[in-house]
């Protein structure tokens, strides 16, 4: 009888260790489906010809600048935009009125961004929410 307990316990076991595999597959198969589908969804970014960002004493702009866009169709929280050309502008002081202090252009930049606003008036996209590159 002892046996026969000792045998059904070691089942018992094996069961729960299947099961436990078994979910720790099921959690793990999306996770690292999802990991090889973030270059899909960068691919998917914006692109922008041109972009221009400020750049104060006191810290950098979060904020973009940029002209001829192609708009990313997802609505995600963060968006990867490719700059060609991104147009760094320093500025002496915390103001416009402190003057230009130095410019600096940088090619083929990819920069992302928690959200945009657009300006159709001017042809523009504004993207905000940028950590410095």
């Amino acid at each position: 009888m002892n046996l026969t307990m000792k045998h059904l316990t070691v089942k018992h076991l094996t069961a729960r260790r299947l099961l436990g595999v078994a979910a720790a597959i099921a959690i793990a198969t999306p996770a690292l489906l999802g990991a090889a589908a973030s270059p899909a969804v960068a691919a998917a970014g914006a692109h922008c010809d041109r972009g221009d960002q400020d750049l104060w004493d006191d810290g950098p702009s979060r904020n973009v600048t940029a002209r001829h866009c192609s708009i990313p169709s997802h609505e995600k929280r963060w968006y990867t935009v490719e700059i060609d050309t991104l147009v760094q502008t320093r500025y002496k002081g915390d103001t416009l009125d402190g003057g230009v202090e130095r410019t600096k252009t940088l090619h083929h930049r990819t920069i992302r961004c928690l959200g945009y606003t657009t300006d159709a008036d001017k042809g523009t996209v504004d993207w905000f929410g940028c950590p410095p590159v």
